[in-house]
């Protein structure tokens, strides 16, 4: 059994040939895509964060309002930047949302990916330490995040405050109990998904990643996924991970499906440079026959290691047919594969 959501990157543009042509509709579209998924079966709406694009970017009302408007279904991210957050103002609204969908949120964080403009975090008033480099900063500020979200009082109350305080240092409020434990770290490479074990957050893992060896996406992510399982176990969690993996997957069951994704063109991995140094891979995307596609899906070892399945959604063509192509992958592909 697997549990299977949707990834949306959240894209608009003002073109006509997009269903999403402002942020508000992306935006309100996002959150009835996710009482969509709720009402398929599907468990879990999850969203992409990118800054000074023209994409979801501010991720905790989108949560909060998913999450009063669903019941049931996951929420959550993949990924925030860690290089663009304050971790203390981060835990208070990540709180807020988890306890508005009643402990469903679950938060997909990362050090970052290439973005839109130049160092941009550094508009945001972050710098890295002397001696860090921005991938050292995003990681640093997850580690205070999740240090702040165990719930221990560290801040020294004023002796005359507004309010009465409870006795001790304070913490953070308002404090969700167990969201500490649904916190995930989007990992690029095998060292990563290792730090990832060792600070106990479970693990997502996209379509790209370092070129580590040379193999096919699918058996260099299964090995990374195999890395972070090991580490978790030497780093004595008492808790079971979670793992999830994200795929372009469409089954071609119709004329608009076909016109769409039947040639797509992409059905072999790729490879490519991110900067100057890192030479990474790109996982294939799968688009075919109900039938064929089941027999693609079965050889395909990162899903096989992972428990989780995010299906990216192109989230400008509008929510019922984005709807349509989870509801195609839940009905003819899952069952056969042993996901449902």
């Amino acid at each position: 059994m697997k549990k299977i959501g949707f990834l949306s990157f959240g894209h608009w543009t003002p073109s006509s040939q997009s269903a999403t042509r402002s942020a508000q509709d992306v935006l309100l579209q996002s959150i009835d895509l996710a009482v969509a998924a709720e009402e398929l079966g599907a468990d879990g709406a999850y969203y992409r964060v990118h800054h000074f694009a023209r994409q979801l970017s501010s991720p905790f009302p989108l949560l909060a309002a998913v999450g009063a408007k669903t019941s049931r279904i996951e929420i959550g991210t993949g990924v925030i930047d860690m290089r663009y957050e304050n971790p203390l103002y981060m835990a208070e609204d990540a709180g807020a949302a988890d306890l508005i969908s009643n402990g469903r949120l679950q938060l997909g964080l990362s050090r970052g990916s290439p973005e839109q403009v130049i160092e941009g975090y550094r508009y945001f008033g972050f710098n890295p330490k002397e001696g860090e480099t921005d991938a050292d900063m995003g990681r640093r500020h997850t580690e205070e995040l999740l240090e702040v979200l165990r719930g221990e009082g560290f801040a020294k109350p004023n002796p005359q405050p507004m309010f009465p305080n409870p006795p001790g240092l304070l913490r953070l409020e308002p404090f969700s109990e167990g969201l500490r434990e649904r916190i995930w770290w989007g990992s690029g490479s095998n060292a990563t998904s290792v730090w990832a074990a060792q600070q106990g957050m479970n693990l997502q893992s996209s379509t790209l990643k370092d070129d580590e060896t040379g193999e096919p996406f699918h058996i260099q992510q299964a090995k990374q996924i195999r890395a972070y399982r090991e580490a978790w176990k030497a780093a004595g969690h008492q808790r079971e991970p979670r793992v999830s993996v994200s795929r372009s997957i469409f089954a071609l069951t119709n004329d608009i499906d076909r016109a769409y994704f039947g040639r797509s063109g992409q059905d072999q991995d790729s490879v490519g440079f991110l900067d100057e140094k890192t030479r990474a891979i790109f996982g294939r995307s799968y688009a075919a026959e109900p039938e064929q596609l089941i027999k693609q899906l079965a050889q395909d070892e990162g899903i096989a290691e992972a428990d989780t399945l995010l299906l990216t959604i192109p989230n400008q063509l509008g929510v019922d047919y984005c709807a349509h192509v989870m509801e195609s992958i839940l009905t003819h592909v899952a069952p056969e594969l042993g996901w449902r």
